[in-house]
């Protein structure tokens, strides 16, 4: 079935020019997941989940421990990944369309750098068939039909090969949080067909620019599907169980079946279904390890591993039942933590400060990518772009780097999620804009958020500090955010700031 012939988003060799690497510009490999919590990898620590070909390129690269997703859901982290820029500035404060153009657009400006760009899979794009300066997509966009006529590739390439089959026979929604295994030939799953236009763009390509290759995976977003062969890996291993703490007890009290409410944002539907959830997503991101296997062994075959940037990561995180939460949109570590993984040029390492397998602590996210990209294409990173090259932080010991990293999201799911945050990794706090409620976790003495210390004398001190700084980080919104030195409860909420391109 691998070998079979991909009729949508064909690169035939034939139609590209022969391939002579541009001197001193690496190739780019950006591999993105959709809703992969930060500690579903092995390499942070997690010892239940089966990730060695992740694992392997953290060792060849850096893993950078305290990652974020600026607004975690898919089309305002996407829009962030995209831009360079933090939510205010590109616009998109909660769960929106991303626009059509913007003015730093990451495809685009690899392109005027001279880079074949091309992005496979999943992009969350409004019209879903922009392009934002690839050359192509070739794409999977989970079964969304958003714009007129629209088929993904991956669909039209599935009825070619099982016609008239369904590929959502598996049977669970898209937001649903119920789990089963893949009830068609592993080779028809979406997984297994981005890792093979994947593998196969990288074998064929033999073109006189550097390339950058955006791989873009729809799981572990739900449904939970992973093959049943995959599964069996983990038929001995016992899952976590969710987080709860005492703030959050009361939490989706009101909602204890799921197949009354199966996409439920708030939901007590106990341990051992969580558990199992977890067990499927974890065997869905084992999965998309193997295929992660797959294009390192590719490269490394043609020649280009060792001239090429590496990147894995993911749009946002997934609450996984912890705090009764599910899905994603909130300030907590499942669902605001990403897995980043970076694996330098080759070219670099007498440049290096801190050697390979070294575990980067500095806050970093989305909106970092881009600049790094620039500064190893020789673009200009322009002088208002929020985000920061990730170089600085490998080639010095002590770099000069951001101390907080700026979350938020606009109201979804419950008009009690509506929050903007800093956090450093380390010490975590969240301001709820409706209400005015504060909390504050030590992510040091406490990584699961159980613990709510906003109240304690003992923190009182770093409260002060992080509201002092949310109030200089929301000053240039205006009075309807800080007036008087002071943090302003809204009452409406506000989805697109005035930095939103328009038409």
């Amino acid at each position: 079935m691998r070998n079979a012939f991909w009729l949508s988003g064909l690169i035939l060799p034939s139609l590209l020019p022969q391939y002579i690497q541009a001197e001193n510009h690496p190739n780019i490999i950006f591999i993105i997941t959709d809703q992969q919590r930060g500690d579903a990898i092995g390499c942070s620590g997690n010892d239940r989940i089966i990730t060695p070909n992740i694992d392997s390129l953290a060792k060849d690269g850096y893993y950078f421990c305290n990652a974020y997703s600026a607004c975690p859901s898919s089309t305002p982290a996407r829009a962030g990944l995209l831009t360079g820029m933090s939510p205010w500035h590109h616009g998109m404060l909660g769960y929106g369309n991303v626009a059509e153009h913007y003015r730093y657009e990451l495809p685009q400006m690899l392109n005027d750098c001279g880079y074949f760009t091309l992005g496979i899979g999943k992009m969350h794009w409004s019209p879903q068939n922009a392009l934002h300066g690839f050359h192509a997509t070739i794409l999977d966009e989970s079964g969304r039909v958003e714009s007129p006529y629209f088929i993904s590739d991956y669909r039209k390439w599935f009825q070619t090969m099982a016609p008239g089959k369904n590929p959502d026979e598996t049977g669970i929604g898209w937001n649903d949080h119920a789990a089963a295994t893949y009830q068609l030939p592993e080779e028809l799953h979406p997984t297994a067909w981005t890792g093979d236009v994947a593998v196969r763009t990288i074998r064929h390509y033999e073109g006189d620019k550097p390339l950058f290759l955006k791989i873009s995976f729809a799981r572990p977003h739900s449904p939970y599907d992973p093959p049943e062969r995959v599964l069996e890996k983990y038929k001995d291993i016992e899952m976590e169980a969710p987080a709860h703490g005492e703030w959050s007890a009361h939490i989706g009290e009101d909602i204890t079946d799921p197949e009354k409410a199966p996409d439920a944002a708030f939901a007590q539907f106990g341990d051992d279904y969580a558990r199992n959830s977890k067990k499927h997503y974890y065997a869905s991101i084992t999965f998309i390890d193997e295929q992660v296997g797959r294009i390192i062994e590719a490269l490394k075959e043609k020649g280009m591993y060792d001239n090429t940037l590496i990147c894995f990561t993911s749009d946002h995180g997934d609450m996984m039942g912890d705090h009764h939460h599910w899905r994603k949109t909130y300030a907590y570590e499942g669902s605001a933590a990403i897995p980043y993984i970076v694996k330098f040029p080759k070219s670099m390492e007498t440049e290096v400060a801190r050697p390979t397998g070294t575990i980067i602590e500095e806050p970093v996210e989305l909106r970092d990518f881009l600049p790094t990209f620039l500064e190893l294409a020789d673009g200009q990173i322009p002088d208002d772009m929020d985000g920061k090259s990730l170089t600085t932080l490998i080639k010095e010991k002590s770099p000069e780097w951001r101390r907080w990293i700026d979350l938020e999201h606009a109201t979804c799911y419950d008009d009690h999620n509506y929050w903007c945050a800093l956090t450093d990794g380390k010490i975590k706090y969240i301001w709820f804009v409706h209400t005015g409620e504060e909390q504050l976790f030590d992510l040091e003495k406490d990584p699961k958020e159980t613990t709510d210390v906003s109240a304690d004398k003992h923190y009182r001190k770093q409260l002060q500090t992080l509201r002092e700084a949310m109030v200089n980080h929301l000053s240039e919104r205006g009075e309807e955010w800080v007036k008087d030195g002071k943090l302003v409860i809204r009452s409406k909420t506000l989805l697109y700031s005035p930095n939103y391109p328009q038409k």
